[in-house]
């Protein structure tokens, strides 16, 4: 069997920032970047955002204002 025929979701699996094996390391630069632009556009208080966040808080937090803000949407891309 090779890799295109297994179904798509074995090929690529998505896991919970949770259950990460780094999920409690620190986030990283670009995260810690991302979730202040992100912030920002959602028009949330500079308070929001907490420099000691783990690599799995600061993904699920920029999933969620991702969603509020509609960036790294495909709706959001230009692309059909």
């Amino acid at each position: 069997m090779t890799t295109n025929d297994l179904p798509e979701q074995s090929q690529n699996p998505v896991k919970d920032p949770e259950d990460w094996s780094t999920g409690g390391e620190p986030m990283t630069g670009p995260q810690a970047s991302y979730l202040q632009t992100l912030l920002q556009q959602a028009g949330k208080p500079e308070s929001e955002f907490d420099p000691g966040l783990t690599k799995a808080q600061a993904s699920e937090m920029i999933d969620r204002l991702q969603r509020e803000t509609g960036r790294g949407t495909p709706d959001s891309s230009g692309q059909s």
